[in-house]
């Protein structure tokens, strides 16, 4: 499937788990799925929350927003578009978004 990443119509999926009310509205398009393996275009509006990864690693290409993303362990990620971030199975961290970003992503589900 091809698709311009940045006109793509994404379908609302709702405000992030535990983000406050009015805040961090996501929007996604998954473009392929197999049961290990899903790649598609994610988006999430302005606001905070904490994040937790299940059993999966994920590659992240942001094309548009900024945002701080704190992992659990400290380190910290400036997101802006053209940056690439992959994260481990079980990767958990928290968000800072401040202007609407806009990624692709490719998870990998762990063997079972």
């Amino acid at each position: 499937m091809s698709v311009d990443v940045m006109t793509a119509k994404l379908v609302d999926a709702g405000r992030f788990p535990g983000a406050e009310p009015g805040s961090a509205r996501t929007a996604e398009l998954v473009l392929y799925e197999d049961g290990r393996m899903e790649t598609g275009i994610w988006e999430v509006t302005p606001g905070e929350f904490e994040a937790a990864h299940g059993p999966y690693v994920e590659f992240m290409h942001f094309v548009a927003g900024d945002a701080t993303i704190i992992a659990a362990d400290g380190q910290v990620h400036a997101v802006r578009p053209g940056v690439a971030l992959t994260v481990a199975s079980g990767w958990r961290g928290r968000w800072q978004v401040r202007e609407t970003v806009r990624k692709t992503y490719v998870i990998v589900r762990d063997a079972a």
